[in-house]
């Protein structure tokens, strides 16, 4: 007898439908392999409309996206431009589990918002022109940005953030390149101000290791609270020593990066691309290499500590308007040394940011890190004052000493 038709699917994307199954709970995505000219069949792992249907994307995208000639490159007949609402969500579900997903969902739902309140839910990629972006930019910055029930103008910066996302989520849908040019960051981001002083930097070391408030009302309490904010302690040991980036922190732990032997550290962990943020080689301070010694897999297991770098913030009543987040340390200590070492000498310190990259000589003569002693020795002396002022935060460690207590869910504490 000739098998029953297929009844009509739940969803379709190009050649990939989603049935129900009778005899299962879970539903079944199906689609044609030119290859091997046979139908194939694969779970979706889940019997919920909504879930099956980002399964069969994710397989559409994975095993086809957009079909192009061999032999021109160009996109077969019948193969329209994209919704600029379906190039948004495959690029979420291609950037799922990657670092900064939260952001970029964060500034594509700002496009979606703003075709879905202008009537233009229907645009596709190659719709999207200057004239089209101009509009997004003033309706955008026409809306206030609110945040624990304060309103404040929204920055240019954040804005271009949004056109540089949506241009990266056009250009990642094969067969399309977007039609416009977002402005340089540089010339509309409005850099940070404040610098934090050596006081300052102390204070925060004190905020984890000599807990306050009156939340803390006995010494198994502050005990407690001291482990929440290990991650924190961590991060900022790292953060003085190294004037690193908060990404190059939560990266380090390969055993390579950091060469005991002669107290150099590598940022950038082998296997991964140099990209216009460089990642370079640094001497390391005295205090801070113990730590690096005792290093496992990785410096900080974790890779955030928003929350326990927010509530040190409002607690040490730093400002907020992304003026004083994790890359103060970076903004501040590099302040700091300028003042100390001169002018004169500040090359050493564009060394140390990493905004001197090697040049195609380096790679013959390869530079010693060891050349950056007056910004090591400035360093040096500012960690100095900082034990001083709080002492614990870097020369309590010992072999013995726990490197981290890792708290589930970054406690609000």
């Amino acid at each position: 007898m000739p098998k029953s038709k297929r009844p009509k699917p739940l969803y379709q994307r190009g050649d990939f439908r989603l049935f129900p199954r009778e005899d299962r709970e879970n539903l079944e995505i199906v689609w044609y392999d030119a290859d091997k000219r046979r139908e194939r069949s694969a779970s979706a792992g889940t019997g919920d409309v909504g879930e099956a249907k980002l399964a069969l994307d994710r397989l559409y995208l994975a095993d086809t996206g957009q079909r192009f000639c061999d032999a021109c490159g160009r996109p077969f007949d019948g193969e329209h431009s994209p919704l600029v609402a379906t190039a948004i969500k495959d690029y979420l579900l291609l950037s799922e589990g990657k670092r900064g997903y939260e952001s970029t969902a964060w500034r594509l739902k700002q496009v979606i918002t703003y075709m879905a309140e202008t009537g233009a839910a229907a645009t596709t990629c190659n719709h999207v022109d200057a004239r089209w972006i101009d509009g997004f930019r003033k309706w955008l910055l026409a809306k206030p940005v609110v945040k624990g029930g304060r309103e404040r103008k929204r920055a240019l910066g954040g804005v271009e953030g949004c056109v540089l996302q949506l241009a990266a989520a056009i250009n990642a849908t094969p067969g399309q390149k977007a039609q416009f040019a977002n402005e340089q960051m540089k010339t509309v981001a409005a850099s940070p101000t404040y610098r934090a002083s050596v006081a300052v930097l102390a204070s925060m070391f004190r905020f984890c290791l000599h807990p306050e408030g009156p939340k803390v009302r006995s010494e198994k309490e502050r005990l407690v609270y001291i482990g929440y904010r290990a991650n924190l302690l961590c991060y900022l040991r790292a953060a003085v020593a190294t004037w690193a980036r908060p990404e190059e922190i939560f990266d380090l732990g390969n055993d390579r990066q950091w060469i005991g032997a002669a107290s150099i550290l590598d940022l950038n962990p082998p296997g991964r691309r140099q990209t216009r943020k460089y990642r370079t080689r640094i001497p390391v301070a005295r205090q801070f290499a113990p730590y690096l010694d005792a290093m496992g897999a990785r410096y900080m297991p974790v890779s955030s500590i928003r929350s326990s770098w927010d509530n040190m913030r409002i607690e040490l009543g730093l400002p907020d308007e992304g003026e004083a987040g994790p890359k103060l340390i970076r903004r501040s200590m590099s302040t700091l040394v300028r003042k100390a070492i001169g002018e004169a000498n500040w090359q050493q310190g564009k060394m140390m940011l990493g905004h001197v990259p090697h040049e195609i000589s380096d790679i013959y003569a390869i530079p010693d890190p060891a050349n950056l002693g007056l910004v090591l020795g400035a360093t040096e002396s500012i960690i100095d004052e900082i034990e001083t002022s709080c002492p614990g935060a870097y020369r309590s460690f010992t072999a013995q000493e726990p490197m981290l207590r890792v708290v589930k869910g970054e406690k609000n504490v």
